[in-house]
């Protein structure tokens, strides 16, 4: 003996691995045993190596060269190679937390499990592999139309009804069960009636075919409509039938006709349209239903009719639902996985079952209500794909999706037949364990451990992660969060990475929750703690410093600021200072020593005041020093106004002082600019026209030469020139200036605190030479000598070449 299994009962299982009347499975009932038996299983002829009894109390018998047997219910299942098993040898059985069942044969290991969409096809009795539609009847039994006959599956077993049973055809199409219990079944090009096990034609009036069926109602008259394609150049139609008569023949143009057909609950037919939208034929009239404007009107290839006489259509763009003048779509939009609806149907519960491109789709009665009052908000649904078996598919005859007395549904997929039972669906409750497999850094792996130190400058960052659910692997779903870095749950749906690539350093929190295949979620899951080191430039100390840094040199700039506001007042003060100086020596030099000078010889004309001549000769003098004075003053004001409004033109500036005022008789006065114009500092530019100013004024008053020549050179420094032929200045007056007269002084001062060097040549054989020559770092606002100054100089020049006057 190589196997023992107990049942909950109390009935223990041998199995011994050798084949015979007194070996292979054998059951052990009250000290007793005997060898077992059941449909698709001889326990006598199986060499057993293990059993197993799973949650179900299914019993699995594994052997030694014959694969696995499935005992459930009096029946076995058989499982080989041949089904894909990895071997025949089958060596141990194993159930998880999750009811699957993993078998260890000699060659590998193979997981069971049960598929909710549950396929029946040629292995499991089906007569041909082309079906195109189901008809569940009222006495539990399953019709199938088939190409190459009938199907019928009743009690768990498939009986053939084909031409031999007198069927009059062979490709059978639609079928309709009506309110008599009678089976109509479209075939070939005709129409049968099954009743009391014989077959009836239906022909039209003329005793032609009818054409190809492709739906069949019944309505609350009991009248059978039919819709077919046309045959022999026909156009297709549909047709009224009582009393298996044609009693109504409607034609349809060549591209129309109806592809599903539902009976109205009061009165009348729906046609689901091959052109697009839905009608409704009642009292020989066509009524169109409202529009759903979601788009275009599809074809709609079935159709619904609920209880309170509101529509459902099926179509490539979702479903369409009418109520009276309302008609709302619900599709992806709404939360189905796809568009494409193939048929529906409701189960017992009122839950609305779809057949769809992406697999089989369930919608809680309760949701379809909720949506049905909100048709713009979205719909929890249940999704029956590959992973659970299903395998869909559109096919062009009716009904394509049936409903058994014992709750189950019947879905045609054009080759087989495929069941899911609402009432006894398996759930997954089980929340998948959740685990971070491996952290991986610009492709450099570590370990997934807490509080993982990670280098400085990590660009790619790479965490895998993985739960634990093999019942459908493929619908495991996760959620994830960085703390430090998301502000919310990421959504990567089957995706088993999070891939970052913009982290700073720092510390950081990474969460990951997982569902299973139902939906079931581990809110719990995995965490990983790590933390990314920060380059000497990322690090809290170096960001102290740059921001103290920054404070202590705004602060300096501030400081510096503060003093060249301070500096530029300070010079103001000193211009207002030594322009009152400068008015103070003009006026005392000139206007008053004039002013003077005319109180004196009226004082001396007063002495005599019966001298008529002498009267007279003191009031001309008089006269002609206030004349004097008038022109002193008015040059005064002059060179004050002047001094304001200069800017790069000293040269003229200059020019006006000595060609304004009086000139002497026989003076010739010439200026000259010697290299290009620069942009000069206010408080220079002042001084040096005051220099030149009383230069000139002076040279005018005492030179008594024929020629002033005035120059002003640009180069390296900015240099001025005074220069006239007169009788020179007296070598005791050079260096100290006369008595009561400020000029020289006056100059000296201004040269000296516009770090000028001046310099005063004075002979009586060549006259007076004053030079005076200013740094160009202090006289230039632009004092740069090199190539970027050039350009700037020639875009200066070339800008007030084309200044308008």
């Amino acid at each position: 003996m190589s196997a023992v299994a107990i049942g909950d009962d109390g009935v223990v299982w041998l199995g011994i691995p050798r084949a015979g009347k007194k070996f292979g499975l054998r059951r052990l009932i009250d000290g007793v045993a005997t060898s077992y038996a059941v449909r698709g299983m001889d326990g006598a002829t199986l060499s057993v190596n293990s059993l197993f009894l799973d949650r179900n109390k299914a019993l699995w018998v594994g052997t030694v060269g014959q694969g696995i047997y499935r005992v459930y219910n009096g029946e076995a299942d058989h499982f080989g190679s041949s089904d894909g098993l990895s071997s025949d040898a089958v060596q141990h059985f194993y159930q998880d937390k999750e009811g699957d069942v993993w078998v260890v044969t000699s060659k590998g290991i193979d997981r069971f499990r049960n598929l909710p969409a549950k396929t029946f096809s040629l292995r499991e009795g089906l007569t041909a592999d082309s079906v195109g539609s189901v008809l569940a009847t009222r006495d539990g039994a399953l019709w199938i139309g088939n190409q190459g006959g009938l199907d019928i599956l009743r009690h768990g077993t498939f009986a053939k009804m084909s031409s031999h049973d007198g069927l009059p055809g062979q490709d059978v199409t639609a079928l309709l069960e009506d309110h008599g219990g009678r089976v109509w079944i479209g075939v070939d090009g005709s129409l049968a009636v099954y009743d009391h096990y014989r077959f009836r034609l239906v022909k039209r009036e003329d005793g032609g075919a009818v054409g190809v069926i492709v739906a069949m109602a019944e309505d609350a008259a009991h009248d059978i409509w039919a819709s077919y394609t046309g045959v022999a150049g026909n156009p297709p139609g549909l047709l009224r039938i009582r009393d298996l008569k044609v009693i109504e023949n409607i034609s349809f143009p060549p591209d129309g006709g109806a592809l599903t057909l539902a009976s109205d609950h009061e009165t009348g037919i729906w046609l689901g349209l091959r052109n697009g939208g839905v009608e409704r034929y009642r009292g020989g009239h066509f009524e169109s239903v409202a529009k759903s404007g979601d788009g275009p009107e599809d074809a709609v290839a079935n159709l619904l009719v609920d209880p309170d006489g509101s529509l459902w259509g099926a179509t490539d763009h979702g479903l369409i639902w009418w109520k009276g003048d309302r008609a709302a779509t619900l599709n992806s939009r709404n939360g189905l996985p796809c568009d494409s609806v193939y048929s529906l149907i409701r189960d017992n519960l009122g839950s609305l079952w779809l057949s769809t491109r992406c697999g089989f789709i369930t919608i809680p009665a309760s949701e379809v209500s909720r949506w049905q009052e909100q048709p713009e908000g979205a719909v929890k649904i249940r999704l029956f794909d590959m992973f659970d078996g299903a395998q869909t598919a559109h096919t062009s005859f009716h009904p394509s999706v049936s409903r058994t007395v014992d709750a189950r549904l019947w879905f045609a997929n054009d080759s087989f037949v495929q069941m899911i039972d609402p009432s006894h669906l398996e759930t997954n409750n089980l929340p998948p364990p959740v685990h971070i497999e491996q952290v991986m850094a610009d492709r450099k792996n570590y370990s997934p451990t807490d509080e993982a130190r990670l280098p400085a400058l990590t660009r790619d960052l790479e965490i895998d992660y993985t739960a634990l659910s093999f019942v459908v692997p493929g619908k495991v779903r996760f959620r994830y969060k960085l703390e430090g870095r998301d502000t919310d749950w990421q959504e990567p749906g089957t995706r088993r990475q999070a891939l970052y690539s913009d982290l700073r350093p720092g510390k950081y929190r990474f969460q990951v929750i997982a569902c299973n295949n139902d939906g079931v979620w581990n809110e719990e899951g995995a965490v990983l703690n790590f933390s990314i080191a920060p380059m000497w430039y990322q690090t809290a100390w170096f960001r102290i410093l740059c921001l103290a840094s920054i404070m202590v040199i705004g602060w300096i700039l501030y400081r510096i600021r503060v003093r060249q506001v301070a500096k530029a007042i300070g010079a103001r003060f000193d211009e207002r200072l030594a322009e009152r100086t400068r008015m103070a020596r003009e006026l005392h030099d000139t206007f008053l020593q004039t002013i003077q000078g005319s109180k004196f010889v009226v004082d001396d004309g007063l002495e005599e005041p019966l001298n008529a001549e002498k009267m007279h000769r003191a009031l001309g003098q008089v006269s002609g020093w206030l004349d004097q004075a008038i022109q002193e003053g008015r040059a005064a004001l002059n060179s004050l106004r002047s001094s304001t409004t200069l800017k790069n033109e000293l040269a003229p500036a200059l020019r006006r002082v000595a060609e304004s005022g009086v000139v002497p008789e026989g003076m010739t006065i010439s200026a000259s600019v010697i290299g290009d114009a620069r942009e000069l500092h206010p408080i220079v530019r002042d001084e040096l026209y005051r220099i030149g100013h009383q230069a000139i004024q002076n040279a005018k008053a005492h030179s008594h030469g024929r020629s002033l020549e005035i120059a002003l050179i640009y180069g390296h420094d900015l240099t001025l020139h005074v220069r006239d032929n007169g009788v020179g200045i007296d070598p005791g007056y050079v260096m100290s200036g006369r008595e009561d007269h400020h000029g020289l002084q006056g100059m000296r001062e201004r040269a000296t605190r516009i770090q000028g060097q001046l310099t005063i040549l004075s002979s009586a054989e060549s006259g007076t030479d004053i030079s005076v020559v200013v740094p160009g770092r202090l006289s230039f606002l632009y004092p740069g000598t090199g190539i970027f100054s050039r350009i700037r100089n020639l875009y200066r020049r070339a800008i007030r070449n084309h200044d308008p006057l």
